[in-house]
């Protein structure tokens, strides 16, 4: 049995604001990802994770588009990397900040041929107790090996979850959600399989999300939601519940764009859409 994700499990999962919290202490994500062709990937990923609420959002991408993605927005701090591929040398570029952070998106829009920078970041994030997000370019099956066990989640479309698992997604629900679960257990990771039905799973507990819409197969929209899920990691929400409420925010975004604009919706709207949707969860404490 699955259970499905609403506003009242997303409320749960929103930690709420110290009403004397400074900078930083509401979360710090970096994005890792980025290439000659995909420059707005990452830029994407770390906006959404902003407009959650997060304090900082760095963006590590290659050197020649770190200009473009600066003026983009004031609000992202760029690291420009020196190679095209996430090589060694450029992950420990990136990880100069790990200290800094809470967690790290790897993948939107990485350059093909960047394993060795992937699975080094991947390493020393886990082992500094930080939270992971392989979307993209970082979903390979290699990549396994070096995460299990670690707070991470997973977000494949389905022809990702077969390059990575090795194993077809069903088109029935219930047949999906018994082979998600499966492979998260087996692997020791979250899943979020997403699709017309989202399904989540860390191998233990297991949820389904029915939010979105037809109009959300603009490109980009996935790495909307890599960022939002590292928000919700970046405040210290255990993977499956991030992964969830991430699914659940970042469909009802989508909706709200579509309410407006029909099926002629671009990432950015959901962006803009990300607030009206968390408003309702805001929470000041003293």
């Amino acid at each position: 049995m699955h259970r499905v994700v609403d506003e009242n499990f997303v409320r749960e999962s929103v930690r709420p604001r110290r009403a004397d919290s400074h900078k930083g202490e509401n979360g710090v994500v970096l994005v890792i990802g980025g290439s000659w062709m995909y420059h707005g990937a990452p830029f994407l990923a770390a906006m959404a994770a902003m407009r959650c609420g997060v304090d900082l959002a760095y963006i590590a991408v290659p050197e020649k588009i770190a200009a473009p993605i600066r003026a983009l927005s004031p609000a992202v701090i760029v690291i420009p990397l020196t190679d095209m591929k996430l090589t060694r040398g450029a992950a420990r570029r990136a990880l100069k900040v790990l200290s800094k952070v809470d967690s790290i998106v790897i993948g939107p829009g990485l350059e093909a041929g960047s394993e060795p920078g992937i699975e080094l970041v991947a390493r020393e994030a886990i082992a500094a107790g930080k939270s992971l997000v392989l979307d993209a370019g970082a979903l390979y099956p290699g990549i396994l090996k070096h995460v299990a066990g670690g707070k991470v989640v997973l977000t494949p479309h389905a022809g990702e979850f077969k390059r990575v698992f090795g194993v077809e997604a069903p088109s029935r629900l219930e047949d999906k959600v018994k082979v998600v679960m499966e492979q998260a257990g087996k692997n020791k990771v979250t899943i979020l399989l997403k699709g017309r039905v989202d399904v989540i799973s860390d191998g233990v507990d297991v949820a389904v999300n029915e939010t979105g819409t037809p109009a959300m197969t603009t490109g980009g929209t996935g790495d909307i939601l890599s960022g939002i899920v590292a928000a919700f990691l970046a405040w210290g929400i255990e993977p499956f519940r991030a992964a969830a409420s991430a699914a659940w925010i970042n469909g009802k975004a989508g909706e709200l764009a579509a309410e407006r604009l029909g099926l002629h919706i671009i990432a950015t709207d959901l962006l803009d859409e990300i607030p009206r949707v968390m408003r309702q969860f805001d929470m000041v404490v003293e």
